[in-house]
């Protein structure tokens, strides 16, 4: 049987609840504190950076014929909890794509763009059963570096939209790698790619494990 990215596989269908399966790879950037402007430009520029097509209410929850365009803005974010869309990956295949936000009690904002497991997987044989077993080891950096890359440079446009306190790329993120963390020195084995402010704009570090 042949690998058949479309039909009823099809990695971009948001209504695929099987495309949401799997947990999430992301892009989470601190903001560090953020009212409702600056949160909006940074949601603004983010869409448009990876170039996201679409904007519909959680399609978990607000699917098949009730699934329905919502405005792009805070509001949007705020009533449904997480917003989704369609994104065109490096190797060109086109998957469903979400973004949320959430303010910790500290007043830090972070907004991150996910990219289900569930939808990668009908892009790339390599992705297997990542993050587990030998999926999950040094050789998914062959898929990751260049995925990483890319939300990188989305990550260096709302930098340089708004200004951001870090960016961290990875399979769901652990909450306490924020910007606060790395003061002291990045870790050496590293399993997500980090951005942080430097004088000319981010400086990235690859993950290497």
């Amino acid at each position: 049987m042949g690998w058949d990215y479309y039909g009823v596989r099809d990695p971009a269908r948001l209504d695929d609840r099987d495309n949401w399966s799997g947990g999430f790879y992301e892009l989470d950037i601190e903001l560090g504190e953020a009212g409702p402007e600056r949160l909006q430009s940074a949601l603004t520029r983010l869409w448009a950076a990876a170039r996201v097509e679409g904007c519909y209410a959680d399609p978990r929850i607000y699917g098949g014929d009730e699934m329905a365009a919502v405005p792009l803005q805070v509001s949007s974010l705020e009533e449904h909890g997480l917003l989704a869309g369609t994104v065109a990956l490096p190797s060109c295949h086109r998957v469903v794509c979400a973004c949320t936000s959430v303010e910790f009690d500290d007043g830090q904002r972070w907004l991150t763009l996910n990219l289900p497991l569930g939808a990668l997987g009908r892009t790339d044989r390599r992705i297997g059963a990542f993050p587990f077993g030998e999926d999950g080891g040094p050789v998914s950096l062959r898929w990751r570096h260049p995925l990483d890359a890319w939300l990188g440079t989305v990550a260096d446009a709302v930098h340089a939209e708004v200004g951001i306190a870090c960016a961290v790329i990875g399979f769901e993120i652990d909450v306490g790698k924020d910007a606060a963390s790395f003061a002291a020195g990045l870790p050496e084995q590293r399993r997500e790619a980090i951005a942080l402010p430097g004088p000319d704009g981010l400086v990235h570090t690859p993950a290497n494990r």
